[in-house]
């Protein structure tokens, strides 16, 4: 199953958009900055509840890029990791960060800064990795 459009959640300084078909559920938003990212709470993602540069800064680690962010300033926007890498989990999945083109299914490229893609080809999302637990083992 595709990724649905990114859910927008609108703060003063800051956007966050989420898109729920890349995530992993790694945890790193909500472990960084829980003021800003808490599951149990609705809606889960409160942008003003930090500093724009500190949403931004736990977005970054958010490995597969299902969180991202547009400043309301037109502030600098996420520039990629110099140089790119590449790297294999433990499950397969390929995690990559840097100056990314990736072509989804549909023959869309998007730029990106942070993606993991699918090696094992069950995701439902392709090339991007879902949630569905089939390369398990992270």
């Amino acid at each position: 199953m595709p990724s649905k459009e990114p859910k927008s959640y609108g703060g003063k300084r800051i956007t966050v958009t989420y898109d729920g078909g890349r995530c992993l559920h790694a945890a790193a938003c909500v472990r960084g900055l829980p003021e800003v990212f808490d599951s149990g709470r609705r809606p889960w993602v409160q942008p003003d509840g930090a500093a724009p540069e500190r949403v931004a800064e736990a977005i970054r680690r958010c490995p597969s890029g299902a969180l991202q962010y547009r400043l309301a300033d037109d502030g600098p926007t996420e520039e990629p990791d110099r140089p790119t890498t590449v790297a294999r989990s433990p499950a397969g999945r390929l995690v990559m960060r840097g100056e990314l083109h990736v072509t989804t299914a549909d023959g869309t490229v998007r730029r990106e800064t942070r993606a993991v893609l699918c090696a094992c080809g069950v995701s439902g999302n392709q090339p991007f990795c879902d949630d569905s637990g089939a390369c398990s083992g992270d």
